[in-house]
């Protein structure tokens, strides 16, 4: 056959873009086997490593408030939120530390009986002014008293945390509710003496591990002018908050100075809580 001048063969009509698929497909079948020994060696050796993930238990913060979240969120480790819903109220004759570290590990409690495959953090924060516990004001007026009482003078912010582990417990372990105090292993969560604290205390596994620990700062306020007082309450900063003021909100003005950890007075003592967490191996060293 005669071509005439200036005809096109066929395979001179397949310009170079139109041949490039075809070493394109060859690329990408080299590639495809490839990918199919490297990814099969990675699925078999991670299998393992996300079996352990998928097992491991999670930390769960039993607290609603914004403020403890942010400063969990600080040192960096995973958790999720479920708050305890507790009655709240100061027993008769009841320490303002030993009130503190109780809240503490009932909420820690309340919501490790719904999780207990689960760490569970809980944590309460007080103020207290000449051995008075200051607690989240009931009204505005409540809240202006509180300030009233804290202007010029120093009081104590104390936060109580309580960790418990995911239950341990070995088939013969006796239960922590019939349980004498010499059966109780150290650590073990002890059986309460307060009836309200028993019934929830008994629906938490047997065998469980919990760590309750108290950590307590000092903060001196500056004279605060009737004024300054009226114009933050009226903001409604106050009214959820433990002795009615937030030192990191509208009362870091009148802080002359603190003696103790700053985000303990915020809510959480980031230093204890993460040599809790490490004990536990929650957190590297």
């Amino acid at each position: 056959m005669v071509w005439a001048k200036g005809a096109q063969t066929r395979k001179s009509q397949l310009s170079p873009t139109r041949l490039a698929p075809r070493v394109f497909d060859l690329t990408l079948r080299d590639m495809a086997l490839l990918s199919v020994g490297v990814v099969t060696y990675v699925e078999k050796d991670s299998l393992p490593f996300r079996m352990h993930r998928q097992n491991k238990p999670e930390l769960i913060l039993a607290s609603s408030s914004p403020r403890r979240q942010e400063l969990l969120r600080e040192i960096c480790i995973p958790f999720q939120v479920h708050a305890a819903n507790i009655n709240e109220d100061q027993n008769a004759g009841e320490a303002p530390i030993e009130y503190a570290l109780r809240l503490a590990r009932e909420k820690a409690e309340a919501v490790a009986a719904r999780y207990p495959q689960s760490y569970v953090l809980g944590a309460d924060t007080i103020v207290v002014l000449n051995g008075e516990v200051l607690g989240k004001p009931i009204d505005h007026a409540d809240a202006a008293r509180m300030l009233r009482l804290l202007s010029g003078r120093m009081h104590e912010v104390t936060t109580a945390v309580s960790l418990i582990a995911p239950s341990i417990a070995a088939p013969n372990t006796p239960s922590l509710s019939k349980a004498t105090p010499s059966e109780i292993a150290p650590n073990l969560i002890a059986p309460n003496t307060s009836s309200a604290s028993k019934a929830e205390l008994n629906t938490v596994a047997q065998g469980t591990l919990a760590e309750t620990r108290a950590s307590t700062t000092k903060v001196y306020f500056r004279e605060i002018a009737e004024a300054e007082i009226q114009q933050y309450v009226a903001g409604g900063e106050p009214m959820d908050k433990a002795g009615a003021y937030a030192i990191q909100g509208g009362a870091s003005r009148w802080t002359d100075r603190i003696e103790g950890e700053y985000s303990n007075v915020v809510g959480l003592p980031l230093s204890l809580v993460t040599e809790m967490l490490r004990i536990n191996g929650l957190m590297k060293s």
